[in-house]
């Protein structure tokens, strides 16, 4: 018979045994589990080349495309205005009216000096031709023939004298009817009737402003437009087709304007303070929706890359340096990853300039659950069906 102390232990080890047992099956069963799991899937995008058009957005300020200040070119007192504020006006519109009555009394005064002077010159020439013939025959002396040629000279030069003075006091005249010298919208008026204005005076009386079209300037630093440059003419970019002259404008509230733009010009020289040059670009403006010194932003074409990579920008993460990288599945479907260099975004897109070639299999979807190295089932995104 055994002691009570060797049953004890007896007990002890049966009980052991049968766990270790079942500890190893269920060890077995788990690592059969494991090697019989298939591989996770994920969703994929085939990298391939394609043309895309290039672009920036620009701040700039709208300005009007013609302004005109409106300033008196002769002295006076102003008698009446008419035109309400505000309002639209065409070429040629009365603004303001100046006191003619000096100017009708001054045209009349050079017009009487010009009869005058005129009416002296039948017998001051006739005087003249006498002397001549008197002269030839020595009936007269050498100083009074001079002294009737000086006559007659003076006499003209009398008429040619009154007849500027009556050219320019019919101008001054036509000065105190002040008229629109451009056509579009005219703010408030800065005097009123009644008021004494001067000729050519600092402050205009009103001023006028063609907002249809108008342009906008926006600036682009001197760095992009290097970077620009240099990019046609290695052959990345093309800018040579016409509609790349188009130019979309985002106004302040973040809408799109309904009219396309044109460039006009680019300056040429830089802002030495800022370092940038300034780009003009013409808008159609029927509804005055653009006013002189709204602030916009313009997205103007740079030009069209040629077999451009785009990979979508859930794909593209970053290390803890900040640089970025995707996820590829080879041939062997097995995941590899892949620095890349970005060049900007297009759309939900970044444009990749290094770090993937065309046809490679780009991971967009499950990336949470791989990583580099790991077998995949890749199963191509619905938008690549």
């Amino acid at each position: 018979m055994w002691s009570k102390g060797a049953g004890k232990w007896g007990i002890v080890f049966v009980i052991f045994g049968i766990t270790a047992l079942f500890g190893c099956n269920d060890g077995t069963s788990r690592q059969s589990s494991q090697a019989a799991m298939p591989p996770p899937e994920v969703t994929v995008v085939v990298v391939e080349p394609r043309d895309v058009t290039l672009s920036t957005t620009l701040p700039g300020r709208v300005a009007a495309y013609r302004t005109a200040e409106i300033r008196p070119q002769v002295s006076g007192l102003l008698l009446k205005r008419f035109f309400k504020e505000g309002s639209e006006v065409k070429a040629g519109d009365m603004l303001y009216l100046i006191d003619p009555a000096p100017f009708k009394a001054a045209l009349e005064n050079a017009e009487a000096a010009l009869a005058k002077a005129q009416a002296n010159l039948p017998a001051i020439k006739a005087r003249a031709e006498r002397y001549e013939k008197l002269r030839v025959d020595g009936a007269i002396s050498q100083q009074d023939y001079d002294d009737a040629v000086s006559a007659l000279k003076q006499a003209q030069a009398d008429i040619a004298y009154w007849k500027a003075q009556v050219e320019k006091a019919r101008i001054d005249l036509g000065y105190c009817y002040i008229r629109a010298p451009i056509s579009g919208r005219i703010g408030k008026s800065f005097v009123t009737e009644g008021a004494v204005v001067t000729a050519y005076q600092s402050q205009p009386l009103a001023v006028i402003h063609q907002l249809d079209p108008v342009y906008v300037d926006v600036t682009q630093s001197t760095v992009e437009l290097l970077q620009l440059k240099r990019r046609v003419e290695e052959g990345i970019l093309r800018n040579d087709a016409p509609s790349l002259n188009n130019v979309t404008l985002i106004l302040e509230d973040g809408t799109t304007y309904p009219h396309a733009g044109t460039l006009q010009f680019r300056d040429v020289s830089v802002d030495p303070t800022t370092g940038s040059v300034v780009i003009r670009i013409v808008f159609n403006n029927p509804d005055r929706t653009l006013l002189p010194g709204m602030f916009v932003r313009a997205t103007v074409n740079e030009g069209t890359r040629h077999g451009a990579l785009l990979v979508p920008q859930e794909a593209v993460m970053r290390d803890r340096g900040g640089n970025p990288y995707c996820l590829v599945v080879n041939q062997e479907n097995r995941v590899e990853m892949r620095m890349l260099q970005i060049d900007r975004a297009v759309d939900n897109l970044w444009l990749v300039t290094s770090g993937i070639a065309p046809g490679d299999r780009v991971i967009v979807d499950g990336l949470q659950f791989v990583r580099a190295g790991m077998v995949v089932k890749p199963v191509l995104s619905q938008e690549e069906k």
